[in-house]
């Protein structure tokens, strides 16, 4: 046991408590640990959501994402055409992670190192997120930091507690316990081209992405790793379309995906890479390109057996 989970344990004490607050100040009431914990946790970047995933052929992307252009904008946070999204996944030397979800559990965690944008030029002071991705139930919960990615590899890698806020500290232990306690190491990278689209007017907690060109590897877990080579996880004719709400998606666009015949899918990207490399058994969609073409794609050799560099 390293001494930061010794001086964590101590301080959390037999209870499982934090520690007992300091004095509130201007006579205000004191808060128990949990009351602590939730007002830290609203100031990190944290969302609850239900997400629905479908799935794509790309040749009828661009229809689908100009019928919903009727009704949504453009995020404003993402570039014109499409921009990268990397995940470095942590899980236990007995894929902890992988298995909680392949058996469906109710409660469920993943952490993961996150960076937006190509990965030419990343360097130590890049930002990234250091994110805790759980499942309660049906409801997708996010908490997230953004990080130099020195700072986080120093959290994630090498356990180290790192400068943090006060409304950041109960997320950084956090992070600390798991991956001491559970002995995480990094598992995974998944990295995919995005489009984002988000709801207008009395819409405005819908958000649509489309990603395509989903990749993974399971070796050079740096970003910045010059010329990694990946495999394609979910065949590059296919796109996963993802519509993510607070509460429940609209009438119209559930009536939009019964229209055009979407396949509702339960899918992880990082399931499908540590399935891709053989770390796991193979899902249904490791299959070879040409026993599923697109029919505007020529025929192409295994996807799984071709290489391609990630800054491509």
């Amino acid at each position: 046991m390293t001494g930061w989970l010794k001086r964590r344990r101590r301080a959390v004490g037999a209870s499982g408590d934090d520690e007992a607050p300091a004095a509130a100040p201007d006579g205000a009431p004191h808060r128990t640990a949990t009351e602590e914990a939730l007002r830290v946790a609203s100031r990190l970047h944290a969302f609850n959501r239900y997400e629905l995933k479908y799935l794509v052929p790309v040749d009828q992307a661009a229809a689908i994402r100009a019928e919903l252009g009727e009704r949504m904008d453009q995020d404003p946070h993402s570039p014109v055409g499409s921009y990268g999204v990397w995940s470095l996944y942590y899980d236990t030397p007995q894929l902890r992670f992988y298995w909680e979800k392949i058996e469906g559990l109710k409660f469920r965690r993943k952490l993961r190192i996150r960076h937006y944008g190509d990965l030419d030029g990343v360097t130590d002071e890049s930002p990234v997120c250091v994110e805790i991705k759980q499942r309660v139930n049906r409801v997708t919960q996010k908490r997230r930091i953004t990080l130099p990615y020195a700072t986080a590899r120093q959290l994630c890698d090498d356990r180290e507690e790192i400068p943090h806020s006060p409304g950041e500290r109960a997320f950084v232990h956090e992070v600390l316990e798991l991956v001491v306690r559970l002995n995480l190491q990094p598992t995974a990278i998944t990295g995919y081209q995005r489009e984002a689209l988000v709801g207008r007017d009395q819409d405005t907690g819908l958000r649509v992405t489309f990603d395509r060109r989903i990749r993974g590897r399971d070796r050079d877990f740096h970003f910045g790793t010059a010329n990694p080579e990946n495999r394609f996880i979910v065949p590059p004719h296919l796109t996963v379309m993802e519509i993510k709400v607070n509460e429940r998606a609209p009438y119209w666009i559930t009536d939009l995906a019964a229209r055009r015949d979407l396949s509702l899918i339960r899918v992880s990207k990082y399931v499908q890479s540590v399935e891709s490399f053989g770390l796991a058994p193979r899902s249904v969609f490791h299959v070879r390109e040409e026993d599923l073409p697109s029919p505007a794609t020529p025929t192409t050799p295994d996807p799984h057996r071709t290489t391609e560099v990630l800054h491509s």
